[in-house]
């Protein structure tokens, strides 16, 4: 993706506003009483910050200390990179009808809603994921990663919700304005790991739910949601890097146990979530960003330790008894030097080359509702495929669109 000299230059001013903000922010407030703030008891944290546990920490060549790429690095590194893929014009876009006010008796209704961002209705109850309507990922609302695909529902369109889950702070999945646009419409309670409490009371959602890795909490008299462990990091300035949890999610009720992965990288612990939660009904999985292969050359031989590609979310699949998995983290914001089609495309290919069924594993058309039957048969119809080339790829869609109105920003 080419770059213009306007936009570089206003994300190198947010690159120096962010750095001038945050370490005013770090001389006047002691690193000590920052670090005093957390008082999680887990096996993951080691009294400062969350750990992954069994995943190397990579050695400093210069001191021979343990280090992690900070925020800072990733934000000069995302503004200055070359070789970025060119995505194509945008074109008109349609949002999906108004989801039902709720799914019927032991069906599962999961409707894509763009990024990481899912409707999930069943049992009774209507939970939204990592909910973002925003234009921006970015902590001010006039640069940073721009909304290429429009949310699939409008915001005014949305049915009663009556819990959000939030896997982790990160900018593209704790979006505190659209948080504060729910708690305006009444959304009564969220759940979120350890110590994201105050962030997540400070959007005005009443009711705050904070767990550790494999606790639950009832959603209803019949519906539990579970954190379950995923492979990442979290941060939200330059110097608070893994200071609070991330996971992903098991919803279990009398229609079955339904997986949001959050953001994560490949690792052991999908067969521990399987282990623990078979059979799983549903997965959602990212499959971006990610280093797609070059022409005519081998794989790259270092991947990601904290996200997946669509061949990791293939495994990942595999990992989880393959359940019906969709494809979350494409298409919305460009974040990776993946292009526009290539994590379909790489998810269409790895699906033929581990001999699974082409629809076990869709990349979904955003606002149109993905029905898992009783039967635990999806409802299976040819997707919009100008819209969605991903080889032979059946998606499950029905029902015509609307037109679309403007994204919500408070």
């Amino acid at each position: 993706m080419k770059r213009n000299k306007k936009n570089v230059l206003s994300l190198f001013v947010l690159f120096l506003v962010l750095t001038s903000f945050l370490s005013l922010s770090a001389c006047v407030t002691r690193p000590d009483i920052q670090a005093g703030k957390i008082q999680q008891v887990s096996e993951h944290f080691d009294g400062v910050r969350y750990l992954n546990p069994g995943v190397p920490q990579t050695p400093s060549s210069v001191s021979g200390q343990t280090t992690k790429r900070g925020s800072a690095w990733w934000v000069w590194n995302w503004i200055f990179r070359t070789g970025w893929p060119e995505w194509p014009k945008q074109s008109e876009f349609f949002s999906g009808l108004r989801p039902v006010a709720r799914a019927p008796e032991g069906s599962i209704y999961v409707t894509p809603i763009g990024h990481a961002t899912f409707l999930i209705q069943m049992d009774g109850v209507n939970i939204l994921t990592d909910p973002i309507w925003s234009e921006r990922c970015s902590p001010v609302s006039w640069v940073g990663p721009e909304r290429y695909s429009k949310p699939g529902i409008r915001f005014e369109d949305l049915p009663p919700v009556d819990v959000v889950l939030v896997s982790h702070n990160h900018y593209d999945h704790f979006d505190v304005p659209t948080l504060k646009g729910l708690a305006k419409k009444g959304m009564p309670r969220a759940v979120v790991p350890l110590g994201n409490l105050d962030l997540m009371r400070s959007t005005g959602i009443p009711a705050v739910d904070e767990l550790d890795w494999w606790q639950s909490v009832r959603l209803s008299s019949s519906v539990t949601v579970t954190l379950v462990p995923a492979q990442h990091f979290s941060g939200r300035t330059l110097w608070d890097r893994d200071q609070t949890l991330w996971g992903g999610f098991v919803i279990s009720g009398p229609s079955g146990n339904v997986y949001y992965s959050g953001d994560t990288g490949y690792g052991p612990h999908f067969r521990e979530i399987a282990r623990r939660f078979s059979p799983i009904r549903v997965a959602l999985l990212p499959i971006a960003p990610f280093r797609p292969p070059e022409a005519g050359k081998a794989a790259p031989q270092r991947r990601s330790v904290v996200h997946m590609g669509p061949v990791e979310a293939v495994k990942a699949h595999r990992d989880l008894g393959e359940p019906q998995s969709i494809a979350a983290h494409f298409r919305v914001f460009r974040l990776g030097v993946e292009g526009f089609n290539d994590a379909p495309d790489v998810l269409a290919a790895s699906l033929k080359e581990y001999s699974l069924a082409a629809d076990a594993f869709v990349a979904p058309v955003f606002g149109q509702a993905i029905k898992i039957s009783p039967t635990l048969n999806a409802s299976l119809s040819p997707p919009d495929k100008t819209y969605y080339p991903i080889g032979q790829i059946q998606g499950f869609i029905s029902g015509p669109s609307l037109s679309h109105e403007a994204f919500f920003r408070d």
